[in-house]
């Protein structure tokens, strides 16, 4: 049976005579550091045409150390989950089942082999704090790789893997002290994609290549979330926020993009995260019906109310999540994702995309926030809740859009935007959840005021708490002069 265990490191680039800063400069403190020395030998997997590398996933067999076994390290925003399963009585010359069915998704169904074989002499340094509780370790590794049909080559390289008692802060101030002693930040997410540089260089360059790093840090995301879907795991939100970043990249630059593949793919993300939608919905009703109860009198709660809504909610969450299982194997998923990886290895571009520049992809940024400033406007006029929700869609393209450009208008400029129309995003975000949340609540108090033993009384009060909330973020919204 696999295990789960969350990743968070940072990796450093050095030369081969890079002085590690002593211990005490590294520790918390009072800390302390001990440190050792393993030699690692690591055979990474992947399809013929590396599908796994263009994913961000990693598949390796280990022998060495206390982590012997097969992992696959799989992106989950900052940090990587890694998936282990012990090596088996015979060679391990193919990976096990359980793992291969995982990734079948990321695969597309092709089977995995060996690329690489990495042995790194690791020379090791746990930290602790003053209590003796781990805060990071960090591994000084010298790497030599056996890459099939290419000449051996090496490096060397540190990586600071956040410990069990460690915090974000330790990482940093681990990364600062590196630094200073002339380390660089890793220009390589792991050690097999550096191993295989050649085949991960980029296919774009320049503006179109501002474009497809971040196209493909939205697949990287939506592959992870059929990783974590198939093992049970529950990514549905991250998923839907890489598929809205990706269909909101298509629609604000479709001028960079072939019409009919770019119409074929965000018509298939939009039916995938339709279906990922029924799922989320009732997560966020359940959690927010609870709350909503809670704040209740226990004099204002009439029959078996909580009873009702969760009952309820998990039973259609439940059917919507088999709907989403079943369909991970089916002919139209399989395709998207296809389409996918494509888009991934090339973007279909049109035959004008090359005459874009950096000032053209900001103006297309721009004109995205300006349209949605006019949805906002109107639709705090009319008060429509429709236009409201329409509007709260383009405040999200303008958001997106503004993440894009950052390497070209610069992080200031970029977050100041992206600050605006989150704003935006989230006044309507709340808008949306309470008209939806009301029309739940009318149909479920509508069931509890004809089924023996309940009473519709408290969920009328619920409904008229979500209109009210609505209200608050029209007013909010007209307030805001956004």
């Amino acid at each position: 049976m696999a295990s789960i265990h969350t990743e968070r490191e940072d990796k450093f680039d050095v030369d081969p005579d890079f002085v590690l800063p002593d211990a005490d400069e590294l520790i918390p403190a009072g800390g302390s550091a001990t440190e050792s020395e393993v030699s690692l030998v690591s055979t990474y997997f992947d399809t013929a045409d590396l599908d796994l590398l263009q994913r961000g996933i990693t598949v390796r067999r280990r022998r060495g150390d206390a982590d012997t076994g097969w992992h696959a390290k799989v992106p989950a925003d900052k940090a990587r989950t890694e998936i282990r399963l012990p090596l088996g009585s015979g060679e391990d010359a193919t990976v096990p089942g359980e793992l291969a069915e995982l990734l079948i998704g990321a695969t597309l169904g092709k089977p995995l082999s060996p690329v690489a074989t990495l042995t790194s002499l690791r020379r090791l340094h746990v930290l602790s704090d003053r209590k003796g509780r781990v805060v990071a370790e960090l591994a000084d590794d010298t790497v030599t790789v056996d890459l099939s049909g290419a000449d051996g080559h090496g490096w060397r390289e540190v990586e600071v893997e956040l410990g069990p008692e460690g915090a974000e802060s330790d990482l940093k101030q681990v990364g600062k002290k590196l630094k200073a002693a002339g380390a660089r930040v890793g220009a390589h997410p792991s050690k097999f994609h550096r191993a295989v540089r050649s085949s991960a260089e980029p296919v774009h360059t320049g503006t179109v290549g501002v474009v497809a790093d971040y196209l493909n840090q939205q697949a990287q995301a939506i592959f992870a979330g059929d990783v974590y879907l198939r093992r049970g795991m529950d990514p549905i939100h991250s998923t839907r926020v890489a598929i809205r970043r990706y269909r909101s990249t298509l629609r604000v630059f479709a001028e960079l993009f072939d019409d009919d593949r770019a119409l074929f793919l965000e018509t298939e993300l939009s039916w995938y995260a339709g279906l990922l939608g029924e799922v989320r919905d009732r997560q966020v009703q359940r959690a927010r019906f609870a709350e909503s109860l809670g704040e209740l009198p226990d004099h204002l709660v009439l029959g078996p109310v909580a009873a009702r809504i969760e009952n309820d909610l998990l039973a259609e969450q439940l059917r919507f999540r088999a709907v989403v299982t079943a369909e991970l194997d089916g002919e139209r998923y399989l395709a998207l994702l296809t389409e996918l990886a494509q888009w991934t290895r090339g973007l279909p571009l049109a035959k004008s995309a090359h005459k874009l520049d950096d000032d053209d992809l900001d103006v297309l940024a721009r004109k995205a926030g300006k349209k949605a400033s006019k949805r906002v406007a109107a639709a705090t006029v009319a008060g429509d809740d429709e236009a409201l929700h329409r509007a709260r869609k383009a405040g999200k393209r303008a958001r997106y859009a503004a993440e894009l450009v950052e390497p070209i208008v610069g992080k200031k400029e970029s977050k100041a935007r992206i600050a605006r129309y989150k704003n935006v995003q989230e006044i309507l975000g709340e808008h949306q959840d309470a008209v939806v949340a009301a029309a739940t609540l009318l149909e479920l108090g509508r069931k509890a005021g004809v089924t023996p033993g309940e009473n519709g009384f408290t969920f009328g009060l619920l409904y008229a708490q979500e209109l009210a909330a609505a209200a608050a973020s029209r007013a909010e919204i007209t307030e805001s002069g956004i």
